[in-house]
């Protein structure tokens, strides 16, 4: 039967498989940990504030790339290249989405709108960051190889999101409601059509190293198009709405540790 479960133990199973699923997964972790220390060194005086709940965000998302390297150690693997169609992060930049790096690598620091474009790309790509974190949680939780890793990036990816929400929320009620908005509605529109490419592009390599049929390859390829007709037709706006965390202050405090990973 074709599930996400069963999906995804034949590509936990299949040492090529996993290699590319923890590389791809490593790669995006630690480009976002880069660019959220430099967000954190070059915001503005107005919101320095912030600072040190980006550099957390950072910091955490440091934490899942060696997260992910240690789980290909354990099975004695090294990273492989990550293909150019798969790599989510970079091809939302080249879309124009979030701060570009080039801007992140000088020196002038940003303005509150450069904020709420960070924050708006935050709240979208961590929105689906959670949702797929959730599902391999539910499915493997209690695994004794991703198991721990798993329920630990979860929690992780659910501060994240949170911690979006809020600081956006505050930045509306400060008078820029309308940047947000249209922040969001953007980022959220290429997002979704990011993540359809991307998925394709990795069920395509997934199906050639563990030797899918093509009416596999097919109808998982049909099953990711009619999640992004789904999005385009309204499934983004849950990417876009703003409400207050039941937890508050998610990033408070300093990065929880994974010395068993490190």
């Amino acid at each position: 039967m074709l599930s996400a479960r069963s999906l995804f133990q034949e590509i936990l199973d299949g040492d090529e498989s996993f290699r590319l699923f923890c590389s791809v997964a490593a790669s995006g972790e630690s480009q976002g940990g880069w660019e959220n220390a430099r967000i954190a060194a070059l915001v503005p005086e107005s919101q320095r504030e912030l600072a040190p709940r980006i550099a957390r965000h950072g910091a955490d998302e440091d934490k899942h790339g060696r997260i992910f390297r240690a789980l290909l150690r354990k099975r004695g693997l090294e990273p492989v290249e990550v293909p150019p169609e798969t790599d989510y992060t970079m091809l939302l930049e080249r879309h124009g989405i979030g701060l570009a790096h080039d801007r992140l690598r000088g020196d002038e620091a940003l303005g509150v709108r450069d904020v709420v474009t960070y924050l708006a790309h935050s709240r979208v790509t961590e929105q689906r960051a959670a949702e797929q974190m959730r599902l391999l949680r539910r499915h493997f939780s209690g695994h004794p190889d991703i198991g721990r890793a798993v329920r630990m990036i979860s929690e992780d990816e659910d501060d994240h999101l949170a911690y979006s929400n809020e600081e956006l929320l505050r930045l509306a009620a400060a008078g820029y409601g309308r940047d947000i908005r249209r922040a969001l509605r953007e980022c959220a529109l290429v997002e979704i059509r990011v993540h359809r490419d991307v998925s394709l592009a990795v069920m395509d390599r997934m199906g050639r190293l563990l030797g899918w049929p093509r009416t596999r390859s097919a109808l998982l390829a049909a099953g990711i198009h009619a999640v992004y007709a789904y999005e385009r037709l309204g499934g983004w706006r849950r990417m876009v709405s703003l409400r207050m965390p039941e937890r508050r202050d998610a990033l408070g405090g300093p990065a929880k540790a994974a010395p068993e990973f490190a």
